[in-house]
């Protein structure tokens, strides 16, 4: 019951933790842009597992609060990005994202229907890959090693919603061997980019110790996602992906600040 209370206590401060002021400014360097382009693919699982959590009645209230202003978000930055300064390539690719956004901010905003769940997935399956490769051009616009650190700092947001979306698609009566694949996968690339941040020598003190929490919250979620003769537990997964979310925000952000020279 402490351990419920505890994550609940955390859960509740999560939608300001998330939104940090810098979302909503304008982007006038680098490191924010590959910082907000890299939010965005969290943004596109986020809404896959938020959607799914209230069609199981998962925090209902709180799940609805956080698909809109997950919706929200990815709609504003898509618009910082394209007035960003970029290359005509990558404003080819931000063209592309946006048509892919349209059918998922469709299904997203309709009243949530588990027959569309598996086709939510599919669209933000293409979104997810449109959107990485805008990161992927803008870090190697970048050209350097704190580039790279947002670049791989921040999809771990993405993979730590990737797995809350999976793990709540099967706890929906979804059974998928691809579903399975695809959260161990994404389990285990979490975990070996948690170990390739820590080696960065470029680590503040401050880094490091965020990613030390970050990585007693894997830990946390690991235990959160076991589950014997099929029972699966929606809720404590969501807590522990969020809480991880939100640590793994907190370190992009500090890298992002690296990359501005703070």
């Amino acid at each position: 019951m402490t351990i419920v209370k505890r994550f609940s206590s955390i859960a509740t401060l999560f939608l300001f933790l998330l939104m940090p002021i810098e979302s909503f400014a304008e982007i006038d360097n680098i490191s924010s842009a590959i910082n907000k382009a890299g939010r965005q693919r969290m943004l596109s699982q986020r809404i896959v597992a938020t959607y799914c959590q209230i069609g199981q009645e998962i925090q209902t209230s709180k799940s609805r609060k956080q698909l809109k202003k997950a919706i929200n978000l990815f709609d504003e930055q898509l618009v910082e990005l394209k007035d960003y300064r970029k290359s005509g390539k990558i404003n080819k690719q931000l063209a592309r994202v946006t048509s892919l956004w349209k059918p998922v901010k469709e299904i997203a905003t309709s009243p949530v229907d588990r027959s569309k769940a598996e086709e939510l997935r599919l669209l933000a399956e293409d979104l997810l890959k449109a959107s990485h490769r805008v990161v992927i051009m803008l870090q190697d616009e970048s050209g350097t090693k704190k580039g790279q650190l947002v670049n791989v700092s921040g999809r771990q947001r993405m993979l730590s919603q990737r797995m809350a979306n999976l793990y709540t698609l099967q706890s929906w009566g979804f059974t998928s061997s691809e579903y399975t694949g695809d959260y161990s996968q994404a389990l285990n690339e979490f975990k070996g980019a948690l170990t390739e941040l820590r080696s960065s020598e470029l680590n503040t003190e401050e880094i490091n110790k965020k990613l030390a929490k970050a990585k007693r919250e894997f830990a946390m979620f690991q235990r959160s996602s076991h589950h014997k003769d099929g029972e699966f537990i929606p809720l404590m997964l969501k807590l522990s992906a969020d809480k991880l979310l939100v640590v793994m925000n907190d370190v992009t952000g500090l890298y992002e600040a690296l990359g501005n020279g703070g």
